[in-house]
């Protein structure tokens, strides 16, 4: 029949966490590991400064209005300006932008406008955020509402406007922590 101990190691039987005692950080993490998602540049410009994140908790919630819904953790600096600062711009990013969202992502990252020096950019017009000019598609946003949830805040905004689409790019997924070429 096989140890209890290691069943659904292997991707088969039940999995650790399932005994009633809960679930691990660990465990979840690798339970939603394989779930494929896209993945956004989302800014922000507080004051003098521009802040960035990689976020591949993103979603569409509504056509009319049109709503999506980012997820930032909420102990971060950035779920405070988000508080303070209703508009912001999210970027979908293509295949290409990889090492983009990477620099996006990483611990201690400087302003958003060193991370986009090299990049071709601009400002939204109605968020004054920082949009990154070769992405899949950009969207200006202005938040209606921030729910707490666990360790992230979720900010469900209204879509203002899309800056553009570029339909013709494949783009950028993640799954099982890496990004798909």
């Amino acid at each position: 029949m096989g140890d209890p101990l290691t069943a659904g190691m292997d991707g088969e039987g039940p999995s650790a966490g399932m005994d009633g005692e809960g679930l691990s950080a660990t465990e979840f993490t690798e339970a939603v590991a394989g779930f494929a998602t896209g993945v956004v540049v989302l800014t922000v410009r507080d004051g003098r400064d521009d802040l960035g994140t990689t976020v591949t908790s993103f979603m569409s919630v509504s056509l009319e209005p049109p709503m999506v819904l980012a997820g930032v953790a909420s102990s971060g600096y950035l779920a405070e300006v988000l508080r303070r600062c209703p508009r912001w711009a999210a970027t979908v990013l293509s295949a290409e932008q990889r090492a983009l969202a990477g620099r996006f992502a990483a611990e201690g990252r400087p302003s958003a406008r060193l991370l986009l020096a090299s990049e071709p950019h601009h400002r939204g017009p109605l968020s004054d955020a920082l949009i990154v000019d070769s992405g899949l598609a950009a969207l200006e946003c202005e938040t209606r509402q921030a729910i707490e949830a666990g360790d992230h805040t979720l900010f469900v905004a209204e879509v203002l406007s899309a800056d553009y689409v570029a339909r013709r790019r494949s783009p950028l997924i993640r799954v099982n922590r890496r990004y798909l070429p």
